[in-house]
């Protein structure tokens, strides 16, 4: 495992140490879960992101798309 050295504000992390004390952990792990936390729910925005390339790859059936955004883009 790695250590690092993160600034909170003092609200935050007083509000971590009642929380820590609270569950009966360290506050690193109260950390290291919202690490996790945020990990996954990124990785589902990626997946779902990829999941609706995948699904509209194609859907424009009017020629080049490239050359068309050219166009409209000399219009401004």
């Amino acid at each position: 495992m790695i250590r690092t050295v993160i600034s909170l504000d003092e609200d935050d992390k007083r509000w971590l140490d009642r929380r820590a004390e609270h569950e009966g952990v360290p506050m690193t792990e109260l950390i290291r879960r919202a690490v996790r936390l945020l990990r996954g729910q990124t990785a589902e925005e990626y997946s779902s992101l990829e999941e609706l390339l995948r699904a509209t790859s194609g859907s424009w059936k009017h020629g080049d798309g490239l050359e068309h955004q050219k166009r409209l883009r000399d219009e401004w």
